[in-house]
């Protein structure tokens, strides 16, 4: 029943994305680039690809992912859909829609440089409740949204495959803290899981390959 749960609420989402989505104009990646190249690409890279790893690479995102992160991010503080981050949230608030879906466009046509799990031990465990959850605390598989790879599915779940693992933890700590509260099911999971669950996922998930 939780898991029905889970897959109920992001039916729900889905549907709102998918029509939000056909109703925007369509986007220009060349314009995006002059944006990733003027402010992303000091945290980001250029083409998407950060090799910092409190920043997220971009490459290779779904462009309706990214463009629903910028929203939310530039919602005010408090709002109960949107995302906390101080240095994002000023940088999206100087967007138009306009904007956001051309850079989004931009990083989302990038070819990805996906990380490599690092600690095999961890990665092993990580790989288990990827592949079939915490039955017992009911935590359900990751797969079961973001893909066997990694590669998610565009306008509902990110690309995650070959993402920093420090990032994917510190995003994980953010829904199960309140901090990131634009996805109700990720803050239900990640509300169950323990640190040492979450990085175990996250260093997995760093060496998958999604492509």
């Amino acid at each position: 029943m939780k898991i029905s749960r889970f897959s109920v609420a992001f039916g729900a989402v889905s549907a709102i994305a998918v029509s939000a989505a056909a109703e925007q104009p369509a986007a220009d990646p060349a314009k995006g680039q002059q944006i990733a190249n003027q402010v992303c690409a000091a945290c980001h890279a250029a083409d998407g690809n950060s090799t910092i790893p409190a920043n997220p690479r971009l490459a290779g995102q779904s462009a309706d992912y990214l463009v629903k992160q910028l929203t939310d991010l530039a919602k005010p503080a408090g709002d109960k859909s949107g995302r906390e981050n101080p240095v994002m949230g000023a940088f999206a608030l100087t967007l138009s829609d306009a904007d956001r879906r051309n850079v989004a466009a931009w990083f989302a046509a990038q070819p990805p440089k996906p990380d490599v799990a690092k600690d095999k031990q961890s990665a092993e465990l990580g790989q288990r409740i990827y592949r079939s959850g915490v039955v017992d605390q009911g935590v359900p598989a990751c797969a079961g949204c973001h893909g066997p790879t990694g590669a998610g599915l565009p306008v509902l779940y990110p690309r995650i495959g070959g993402q920093h693992a420090e990032y994917l933890v510190a995003q994980l700590k953010a829904f199960r803290e309140g901090s990131r509260r634009n996805s109700l099911p990720m803050e239900q999971i990640a509300f169950r899981m323990t640190d040492a669950e979450m990085s175990a996922v996250a260093e997995f998930v760093s060496g998958l390959r999604s492509n």
